[in-house]
């Protein structure tokens, strides 16, 4: 629903105005008396509401006329959108280990996942004309969202991403493989999958390798991101008693696989110790797998003009009729 020129519209506002001069102005006096006292009798008696009721339909009719004007249309046209072309599986590690709290947020630390939901979404937003989807994997891989273009639905899965959806491991060459699996089969001129880990390949059935000759021979590019410190992060940790304390674990990221897996099928391994560099990481990416969209818009608009056009001009007939019949005046 629009209107063609609601500019008009603002001539609405000066009716309230137009029934207030009115009102203060009265009508023209038919009979003119020399004194009030002799038509004080009259006045005791309750007036006719003949013309507030004039004034009304005469008001209603502009208004309506005012709305003609400036032509209500209802759409019903589609818009049709041509996606980029590139078809994007992010597959996201949250295992266990992805609690450490080596990365910093405004100088306050913050653990690996919530860190990676944070820049994956800005990644998402960046991107409105590709299909998406979301692979998360631990001890072994879990659909999050499958390709879609609504961005909005898919940034709402990612939020509700946690470590614990399914049983603790880094399975990295089933991930890979069921990301494929999401791809293969699609149409799009270029398929990739950007997958974090912060761990090892110890579980899952599918090695990382075999999962990424898979992948070349789909033509689907792999980019991977070693995400975390090498060496020791600070991590909550339960004690014998149940609590949760903190604790500087041993992690390690398996760079040798992931840079295999990246040149194997012609893409690129980066590697992320802070916020900056993770930022900056899928920015590359973002750059490099970047193609021009266009979008196709199709409008057709019903004209509803007529539907105000007539009942006021009906308005406006009934009040010239009763001006000039039952509620006409006396000379």
């Amino acid at each position: 629903m629009r209107f063609q020129y609601p500019e008009l519209l603002w001539l609405l506002t000066l009716l309230p105005l137009l029934a207030l001069w009115l009102g203060r102005k009265g009508g023209t006096a038919s009979i003119q008396y020399s004194s009030a006292e002799l038509v004080r009798a009259v006045s005791r008696e309750s007036r006719s509401k003949a013309g507030h009721w004039m004034t009304t339909l005469r008001l209603l009719a502009l208004a309506l006329l005012v709305i003609a004007l400036a032509r209500p249309q209802f759409g019903r046209g589609t818009t049709e959108v041509q996606a980029s072309g590139i078809d994007i599986v992010l597959a996201v590690d949250i295992s266990g280990s992805m609690e450490a709290l080596d990365f910093k947020v405004r100088g306050q630390p913050t653990s690996r996942v919530e860190v990676v939901k944070s820049v994956v979404a800005k990644f998402i937003e960046a991107r409105p004309n590709d299909r998406i989807g979301i692979v998360a994997f631990a001890g072994r891989p879990y659909l999050i969202s499958p390709l879609t273009l609504d961005h909005q639905w898919l940034l709402q899965n990612l939020e509700r991403l946690h470590i614990g959806l399914v049983e603790d491991g880094t399975a990295i060459g089933s991930a890979i493989a069921s990301s494929v699996n999401r791809l293969r089969d699609q149409p799009a001129k270029s398929k990739i999958v950007v997958l974090l880990t912060d761990g090892v390949n110890n579980a899952g059935k599918a090695s990382p390798e075999a999962a990424a000759d898979a992948a070349r021979a789909f033509g689907i590019k792999v980019y991977t991101i070693g995400a975390g410190v090498k060496g020791e992060a600070p991590m909550p940790v339960r004690d014998r008693f149940g609590n949760r304390v903190m604790a500087m674990v041993k992690v390690d990221v398996d760079e040798p696989m992931l840079k295999k897996v990246a040149e194997t099928t012609d893409a690129q391994f980066y590697r992320a110790t802070d916020v900056a560099s993770l930022e900056s990481i899928y920015s590359q990416i973002d750059r490099l797998e970047k193609t021009t969209a266009t979008m196709k818009k199709f409008e057709h608009y019903n004209e509803l003009f007529a539907w105000v056009l007539i009942p006021g001009l009906m308005v406006l007939g009934a009040e010239v009729l009763l001006a000039n019949t039952f509620f006409r005046r006396l000379p």
